[in-house]
Protein backbone atom coordinates (compact mmCIF):
# COMPACT_ATOMS: atom_id res chain seq x y z
CA UNK A 1 0.00 0.00 0.00
CA UNK A 2 1.39 3.37 -0.99
CA UNK A 3 1.62 6.16 1.57
CA UNK A 4 0.00 9.56 1.09
CA UNK A 5 2.65 12.20 0.47
CA UNK A 6 0.67 15.46 0.56
CA UNK A 7 -2.78 16.98 0.91
CA UNK A 8 -2.59 17.91 -2.78
CA UNK A 9 -2.09 14.24 -3.60
CA UNK A 10 -5.18 13.42 -1.50
CA UNK A 11 -7.23 15.89 -3.56
CA UNK A 12 -5.94 14.38 -6.81
CA UNK A 13 -6.54 10.77 -5.75
CA UNK A 14 -10.10 11.57 -4.65
CA UNK A 15 -10.90 12.02 -8.34
CA UNK A 16 -9.91 8.44 -9.10
CA UNK A 17 -11.15 5.24 -7.45
CA UNK A 18 -9.29 5.35 -4.17
CA UNK A 19 -9.54 3.79 -0.73
CA UNK A 20 -7.77 5.80 1.96
CA UNK A 21 -6.80 3.90 5.10
CA UNK A 22 -6.15 6.21 8.04
CA UNK A 23 -3.55 4.62 10.28
CA UNK A 24 -0.60 5.42 12.55
CA UNK A 25 2.67 3.73 13.40
CA UNK A 26 1.61 3.24 17.01
CA UNK A 27 -1.80 1.65 16.16
CA UNK A 28 -1.90 -2.03 17.23
CA UNK A 29 -5.25 -2.67 15.47
CA UNK A 30 -3.71 -1.40 12.23
CA UNK A 31 -0.79 -3.82 12.57
CA UNK A 32 -3.21 -6.75 12.98
CA UNK A 33 -4.81 -6.20 9.53
CA UNK A 34 -1.65 -5.15 7.67
CA UNK A 35 -0.59 -8.68 6.59
CA UNK A 36 -3.98 -9.20 4.89
CA UNK A 37 -4.15 -5.86 3.06
CA UNK A 38 -2.23 -7.04 -0.05
CA UNK A 39 -4.94 -9.69 -0.57
CA UNK A 40 -7.60 -6.99 -0.43
CA UNK A 41 -5.66 -4.83 -2.88
CA UNK A 42 -5.43 -7.80 -5.26
CA UNK A 43 -9.16 -8.45 -4.97
CA UNK A 44 -10.01 -4.83 -5.93
CA UNK A 45 -7.37 -3.86 -8.53
CA UNK A 46 -9.56 -1.05 -9.87
CA UNK A 47 -8.94 0.90 -6.63
CA UNK A 48 -5.85 2.72 -5.42
CA UNK A 49 -5.19 1.82 -1.78
CA UNK A 50 -3.46 4.65 0.03
CA UNK A 51 -2.22 4.69 3.61
CA UNK A 52 -2.78 8.01 5.40
CA UNK A 53 -0.77 8.63 8.56
CA UNK A 54 -3.38 10.14 10.85
CA UNK A 55 -0.76 11.97 12.90
CA UNK A 56 0.95 13.46 9.84
CA UNK A 57 -2.35 14.48 8.20
CA UNK A 58 -4.38 15.39 11.26
CA UNK A 59 -6.26 18.13 9.35
CA UNK A 60 -7.55 15.55 6.84
CA UNK A 61 -8.55 13.26 9.71
CA UNK A 62 -10.49 16.05 11.43
CA UNK A 63 -12.09 17.16 8.15
CA UNK A 64 -13.41 13.63 7.57
CA UNK A 65 -14.38 12.92 11.20
CA UNK A 66 -11.75 10.21 11.65
CA UNK A 67 -11.79 9.66 15.40
CA UNK A 68 -10.52 6.08 15.57
CA UNK A 69 -8.11 4.10 13.45
CA UNK A 70 -7.92 2.15 11.31
CA UNK A 71 -10.64 3.92 9.35
CA UNK A 72 -11.40 3.84 5.64
CA UNK A 73 -12.76 6.35 3.11
CA UNK A 74 -13.72 5.23 -0.39
CA UNK A 75 -13.77 7.88 -3.12
CA UNK A 76 -14.79 7.66 -6.75
CA UNK A 77 -14.85 10.53 -9.24
CA UNK A 78 -14.28 13.12 -6.53
CA UNK A 79 -17.17 11.97 -4.35
CA UNK A 80 -17.10 10.11 -1.07
CA UNK A 81 -18.89 6.83 -1.78
CA UNK A 82 -18.57 5.33 1.67
CA UNK A 83 -16.75 5.37 4.96
CA UNK A 84 -15.89 2.76 7.54
CA UNK A 85 -14.97 4.79 10.60
CA UNK A 86 -14.88 3.73 14.20
CA UNK A 87 -12.71 3.05 17.20
CA UNK A 88 -13.27 -0.71 17.18
CA UNK A 89 -10.84 -3.23 15.76
CA UNK A 90 -11.77 -4.17 12.19
CA UNK A 91 -11.19 -7.56 10.65
CA UNK A 92 -10.14 -7.99 7.04
CA UNK A 93 -13.53 -9.68 6.47
CA UNK A 94 -15.35 -6.59 7.74
CA UNK A 95 -13.26 -4.34 5.50
CA UNK A 96 -13.97 -6.63 2.54
CA UNK A 97 -17.72 -6.47 3.29
CA UNK A 98 -17.44 -2.66 3.34
CA UNK A 99 -15.70 -2.71 -0.05
CA UNK A 100 -18.29 -5.04 -1.59
CA UNK A 101 -21.00 -2.44 -1.01
CA UNK A 102 -19.32 -0.08 -3.46
CA UNK A 103 -17.92 -2.19 -6.29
Amino acid sequence: MKALESEQQFETLKNEQTVFMFTAGWCPDCRVIEPELPNLESKYPEYNFISVDRDQFIDLAVEHDIMGIPSFLLFKDGKLQGSYIGKERKSIEQIDAFMQKYV
